[in-house]
């Protein structure tokens, strides 16, 4: 198949069957595209519809998330994870108003050199807003090339993410390439999916290498398993008599940065100096049901321990601590886990029993 007769089976399908509903395809914009894009990362489209909304009515444009706080930034992406994202984004922001006044630039290469994104997601940004010819190679173009080509390799490894691309870049029209890139991840998402690939109803089933060898789902050839690392850490739940817990903020790189957290111990034994530090008497510790949450890298199980504590008036509050308040939340980043296990808190202390 040629790339001429790829492109247009692709676009041919997409004017068919493609979905032209998705928020983020409704009054195109740089921005709107690049914090689709950043949260499609990872991340189901399912789950994204509800937090671009949200996103974007309270952050509408690139100024506004710039001059945002960024707790504001981190509570709105509280519970997409991979909060990196979510620092990178407002990192690009305030270099695209001082440096592009306010304006993406038309340049896939100076794109690329702005915090989060990636060769891929300039693409997207580029073909889809601007309507440059620029190749993507997300995780569903990815899985489609490779299957169309039987590329054999582990799409990590240099050598075969090179071959990739030289297909991608191959396959690119110069014409239509805003739906023909949007084409190509609905088709990866909707159709040539991870487990069971609709190939009948696929638009490149005759040209396809890995269906006409009956192994479509070999590719593409997953990265070599490794034993996924445990973690434990105990994390008290202190509990003042108004109902409020205290958290305190993990420094802004590393595991959870710049999110309000639960305090982390090695063992129940340090609870005495973790509230001897903030001049607290102590309650009897209360077990709430293990957690345990899964990491791309590993996995951490977390023992909640809910705490009464009793304040002392001459203590004054550390600037990176606060006392949350259940009843009436501040908006602030929350690491899923820790909103998880404060509801529970919140269900306890209601009612008296775990949730």
């Amino acid at each position: 198949m040629s790339p001429e007769q790829f492109s247009s089976s692709v676009l041919d399908w997409f004017d068919r069957h493609g979905r032209h509903n998705l928020p983020w395809q409704q009054g195109i914009t740089p921005y709107r595209v690049w914090v689709s894009e950043i949260m499609l990362q990872q991340t189901q489209v399912s789950t994204v519809l509800n937090y671009f909304d949200r996103f974007m009515a309270a952050l509408p444009d690139v100024q506004a998330l710039a001059e945002a706080a960024e707790d504001e930034v981190l509570h709105l992406w509280t519970g997409l994870g991979y909060y990196t994202r979510a620092r990178n984004l407002q990192k690009t922001a305030k270099i695209i108003m001082a440096q592009y006044a306010g304006e993406f630039p038309h340049d896939v290469e100076k794109l690329v050199e702005l915090p989060g994104i990636g060769l891929s997601t300039a693409g997207a940004i580029a073909s889809i807003s601007m309507g440059l010819r620029a190749p993507i190679l997300d995780g569903n173009v990815k899985r489609v090339l490779a299957r169309f080509t039987a590329q054999e390799g582990y799409p990590g490894e240099p050598k075969v993410a090179k071959a990739l691309w030289a297909t991608a870049e191959r396959f690119t029209p110069h014409a239509r390439v805003n739906d023909y890139t949007q084409a190509m991840m609905d088709l990866g998402a909707t159709l040539c999916t991870r487990s069971k690939p609709s190939c009948l109803l696929c638009p490149l089933e005759r040209g396809c290498e890995a269906h006409l060898l009956g192994l479509e789902t070999r590719y593409p050839i997953p990265k070599p398993r490794k034993a996924v690392p445990q973690r434990r850490t105990l994390m008290p739940m202190l509990a003042n008599r108004d109902g409020a817990i205290l958290l305190y903020r993990r420094p802004s790189s590393g595991l959870w940065g710049g999110l309000w957290s639960l305090p982390e111990l090695d063992d129940l034994d340090d609870l005495e100096h973790l509230a001897a530090q903030h001049a607290l008497g102590l309650g009897t510790p209360q077990a709430l049901p293990a957690l345990v949450h899964t990491f791309s890298h590993f996995q951490l199980a977390i023992e909640p321990w809910l705490v009464q504590v009793e304040e002392s008036a001459l203590h004054v509050a550390e600037a990176d601590w606060l006392w949350y308040n259940l009843a009436t939340p501040p908006r602030l980043g929350l690491a899923a886990p820790v909103k998880t296990l404060l509801k529970r808190a919140a269900d306890v202390l209601n009612a008296g029993e775990p949730s």
